[in-house]
């Protein structure tokens, strides 16, 4: 997951320093279609679990995405598509509850366990997702300007779902458990994503129209996430 995020980073960086430099064509023709369209998006968000049974409590839940979008105008019309490549990372943290992702409960699914052996317990995900956007921008040839509101859908492959768990032993030291394991994991996920925002800033929800658990499992848990969302280049 690193090294798709670093070399995510190293192409908008690449892409920025391009756009500002010289006047010539080529790089009269990168900053149109960078400098001023959305390419890079940055999105911090609160991270939630619907249709997860009521007895579990979730804590302080955090989400973080990043995406490369090209934009696609209609000629001087202010909407437009955009479509790229992304990474998106949620942290869930369970109350007084586990959940097995190992089958050590249930060997066929997994099933969340109450359990106050550890301090705090985390259920992480990654996907590798390709965003598409219908965009609207009150000034069309500046992104980094005026009213701009976005719908979309992102399709997005499993790369990660791991648990981890801490506790604290007798002698005061802190031991992880943590259990890796993509098995019991729908290994796509499709989401609807809505962002309306001014300028660089924007507040943005994106909400899972598949489980994120199997079939096998009994647990209808669709993820959402509520957060800030930075464009810009």
């Amino acid at each position: 997951m690193k090294k798709i995020i670093f070399t995510l980073g190293l192409i908008a960086v690449a892409v920025g320093v391009f756009a500002q430099e010289g006047g010539s064509p080529m790089n009269k023709a990168v900053n149109r279609a960078t400098h001023s369209r959305d390419f890079l998006m940055i999105q911090l968000s609160y991270d939630g679990w619907a249709g997860a049974p009521d007895s579990i409590k979730t804590g302080f839940n955090r989400g973080f995405n990043i995406a490369l979008m090209y934009d696609f105008p209609f000629k001087k019309s202010p909407l437009s598509v955009a479509a790229g490549l992304g990474i998106s990372t949620s942290g869930v943290y369970l109350k007084d509850h586990t959940l097995d992702v190992a089958g050590k409960v249930h060997s066929d699914r997994a099933s969340f366990v109450a359990s106050n052996a550890y301090k705090k317990f985390k259920v992480a995900t990654t996907y590798l997702e390709i965003p598409i956007e219908l965009r609207y921008r009150s000034v069309p040839d500046n992104a980094n300007k005026g009213f701009k509101a976005a719908l979309g859908v992102k399709v997005g492959t499993l790369v990660n779902a791991h648990t981890k768990g801490r506790n604290t032993a007798p002698n005061g030291s802190k031991n992880w458990d943590k259990d890796l394991n993509k098995g019991f994991f729908n290994p796509w996920r499709f989401s609807a994503t809505a962002r309306v925002g001014y300028g660089n800033f924007a507040l943005f929800g994106a909400y899972s129209l598949n489980p994120m658990l199997k079939d096998n499992s009994d647990l209808d848990i669709r993820p959402y996430q509520i957060g800030i969302c930075l464009s810009g280049l």
